[in-house]
């Protein structure tokens, strides 16, 4: 199953977090700092946003290193469900005050580094606390840093109208080591807040030209790994870097499916949006 983290997925990861680190670092100096990208963060916004994951994921490898300067978060951040994680990147940037680009494009340079020196001669699937007491491998924690550059550069490029691109392989990161991570781990309180559908299990098959088959399955309001020859009720095709646009709300369910980039099909699609409003993401 693609949820184990292998030794090549261990090298895959650190490998796409320092290129794409890169080309972000690059792409963010060529887009003038106050620019609007999202409705209410600027380029510098974004930039703060990202220094404070990679701050706070160089924490978590390395307890004895500075914490962010938001009192209480430590407390906060295990109650954080997806639906509040935008109150929680509130708090956060409302204590990181700097928006001069430098310093902040600077930090992240600095910070991404130490997270993969962090990393480096460590297991790939020990396991670190994250946002709503879950757990991820390292790998995982690498795979979401990955993504956040994926998605906020997508954000900056089409603002600044500039090139970027989600390299598939890159992307899928997100859904098989990450997502597949804390299911593994166990994710807590993360996806909290919703009643679970009425049907107790709900067995969806992801399939992409990019990675190995993942079957998980809704059960009783839990989302956890089924047996890879279940029968799946829905099966997704997708492009990676489509499905996570969608995810997180930067292309419409619509438009991914009339596109043909995200494939809906199995004895019972009708049953997906039970499934994505337990299983889902900020949007």
């Amino acid at each position: 199953m693609s949820a184990t983290i292998t030794s090549d997925g261990w090298s895959t990861a650190p490998a796409a977090l320092a290129a794409n680190a890169d080309r972000f670092l690059a792409l963010a100096r060529s887009v003038p700092p106050d620019t609007m990208v999202t409705a209410d963060w600027t380029v510098t916004d974004t930039l703060a946003h990202l220094v404070s994951l990679a701050w706070y994921y160089v924490r978590l490898v390395d307890p004895a290193s500075e914490p962010l300067p938001v009192p209480g978060l430590d407390e906060r951040l295990p109650l954080v469900t997806v639906d509040t994680v935008a109150d929680a990147n509130d708090l956060v940037l409302r204590h990181l005050t700097e928006r001069d680009p430098e310093p902040l494009l600077d930090r992240l340079r600095e910070d991404v580094d130490r997270l993969l020196a962090g990393c480096a001669g460590r297991r790939p699937d020990e396991v670190v606390p994250w946002l709503g007491d879950a757990r991820v491998p390292l790998a995982g924690l690498l795979a979401h840093l990955v993504n956040e550059l994926l998605v906020h550069g997508h954000d900056i490029a089409r603002a600044g109208r500039r090139p970027w691109t989600l390299p598939p392989r890159d992307a899928v990161l997100f859904l098989e080591l990450f997502l597949a991570g804390i299911i593994r781990h166990g994710y807590g309180r993360l996806f909290d807040g919703v009643d679970p559908p009425r049907r107790p299990r709900i067995v969806v098959l992801f399939t992409s030209a990019h990675s190995a088959p993942l079957t998980l399955a809704l059960d009783h309001g839990r989302v956890r790994f089924a047996a890879p020859d279940e029968r799946p009720d829905v099966t997704i095709r997708f492009d990676p870097a489509t499905l996570n646009l969608m995810m997180f709300g930067r292309v419409s369910r619509a438009r991914a499916v009339l596109t043909g980039r995200v494939r809906i099909g199995g004895p019972r699609p009708w049953l997906l949006p039970s499934f994505l409003r337990v299983f889902r993401t900020p949007s």
